[in-house]
């Protein structure tokens, strides 16, 4: 059996499946679906949550459904196992594109539907749920299910799902989700709620997406980048406020002074061809979105002119304000090399990190794995949610690096362990990181999901109570009662 299909990015142990399906054709699901006693749906396993590591399932990837389907008049669709780098490329030819790419844009079409995807730029763009115009589903039983974002919505509480054998009534969930920019927590639930959102977010539990339809925009904007070194936090914050407000601010990345170490420990500052200086405490990537077809000299101009009436202008503003211009360095448009090693920098930061968790688990324990957050609070609340992070790590004695998307209020605070004891204490903090978070108003599962993760499970019954998961089994009930769909994903039965 070909071992890449049993595990996924989170690298979660055990996995092992009763079989492996890789479908050529959408038509070949209902039949795969049908025979197999329990089925986990995967894509291009960049889960990081486990929930793309079967445990005794039969696998089906959906590697082999990769055709565009249609595409224009403001819409792609395609099959499951396209990959978002795909669609983009697709798209430019027609001067479209995806705006809620994620991080990873190796993730597949169906992949960033079944988590509700979301990255840098969904503070200006949203997630992946609002892009969704229709899916192509198939149920547990097999039977095949289209679903057209506005033609069914709850009613009395209920989902009515159409089927060839008759209407499924599913209970819509009466918890309330947090009202953040990502909710990547189990099952979408709101009055009056469209079927097609209870899909979205499931992560493979309710049923087997084979194709969507994306919305999507135009003309593609042209970019720039920013890379700006902060002396303290509360200036990077500071500063992030301010830009936040500019409509040209499509995402703003935060690095801290632990990253930076990372980075110039492994040459990866040196290879980017990028300095900091020593006092830097935060580094900031601001990602702009211009007028389409603004030239790398229109935009140097606005800069040297000071011209607050472009958008570049602006934010070069922003940066003079709070002490900030000077050392900046720029990626202007066009500048394909210079934003490649900004963003490969960024990248480097997650990608040293797990190094070192592999090597402390090859070379310390084997029990040692990642360890990390994915929370979300209002940004107004972001500074108090950083202060609790570096409090609830550094109180337990752990080394820790933060990254990740100050733009929308979502950093990923991770666990550099030097020993299995880190690991239990990284978790412990974590725990009760995510009450805090919760008391914030914010989400403590914003974008990556729930998958089998047991800390990342617990964080979901600390959200919405034992009532909320049990609500969420009986939606999993009326639509798969025999639990076949991705079992122990989400919750167990």
């Amino acid at each position: 059996m070909d071992r890449r299909y049993l595990s996924d990015a989170a690298h979660f142990p055990g996995g092992h499946a009763a079989a492996i399906a890789v479908p050529r054709s959408t038509a070949e699901i209902p039949a795969i679906v049908r025979a197999a006693l329990r089925l986990l749906p995967v894509g291009a396993q960049s889960s990081l949550t486990g929930g793309a590591t079967p445990m005794g399932e039969t696998v089906l990837s959906t590697e082999k459904l990769a055709r565009i389907l249609d595409i224009g008049g403001g819409s792609i669709r395609v099959e499951a196992g396209v990959p978002i780098a795909s669609i983009q490329h697709a798209l430019a030819s027609l001067d479209a594109w995806f705006p809620p790419v994620p991080t990873f844009t190796g993730a597949f079409a169906g992949g960033i539907v079944a988590t509700n995807a979301a990255g840098a730029a969904t503070f200006r763009h949203g997630s992946v749920r609002p892009w969704v115009q229709a899916l192509d589903v198939v149920l547990a039983d097999g039977s095949e299910l289209t679903i057209v974002r506005g033609e069914h919505t709850a009613r009395d509480g209920r989902l009515r799902v159409p089927t060839t054998s008759g209407t499924i009534e599913v209970p819509v969930p009466a918890y309330r989700m947090p009202r953040v920019d990502k909710v990547s927590a189990g099952y979408f639930a709101t009055p009056g709620m469209d079927l097609i959102d209870l899909f979205i977010g499931s992560e493979g539990t309710l049923g087997v997406v084979t194709t969507v339809t994306f919305r999507t925009a135009s003309p593609v904007p042209t970019t720039a980048m920013a890379l700006v070194p902060c002396a303290s936090e509360p200036d990077s914050i500071a500063l992030a406020a301010d830009l936040r407000r500019d409509p040209s601010v499509a995402a703003i990345e935060q690095m801290d002074r632990r990253c930076l170490e990372i980075l110039h420990e492994d040459g990866a500052d040196r290879l980017c061809d990028v300095a900091f200086p020593s006092d830097t405490a935060v580094a900031l990537l601001v990602q702009l979105e211009l007028t389409a077809g603004t030239t790398e000299e229109q935009a140097f101009e606005q800069i040297q002119d000071g011209r607050i009436d472009s958008a570049i202008g602006r934010v070069c503003a922003s940066l003079r304000a709070r002490g900030a211009f000077d050392q900046a360095q720029m990626a202007l448009p066009g500048n394909m090399r210079r934003a490649g090693q900004f963003l490969a920098l960024r990248e480097a930061v997650p990608a040293g990190v797990n190094q070192r968790v592999g090597r402390a688990q090859q070379e310390i324990d084997p029990r040692i794995v990642k360890t990390a957050a994915d929370m979300i609070v209002p940004f107004e609340r972001f500074a108090e949610m950083m202060r609790l992070y570096r409090d609830a790590f550094a109180s337990r004695g752990l080394d820790f690096a933060v990254w990740g998307h100050i733009s929308d209020g979502n950093v990923h605070p991770n666990v550099i362990p030097h020993s299995y004891a880190d690991v239990e204490r990284g978790k412990e903090a974590i725990l009760a990181l995510g009450r805090e978070v919760v008391r914030l108003g914010g989400c403590p599962l914003a974008e990556h999901g729930v998958g089998r993760h047991p800390v990342k499970q617990a964080l979901l019954r600390q959200l919405y109570g034992d009532e909320g998961i049990a609500q969420m089994r009986a939606v999993k009930r009326a639509l798969d009662p025999d639990w076949k769909l991705a079992p122990g994903v989400i919750f167990d039965r």
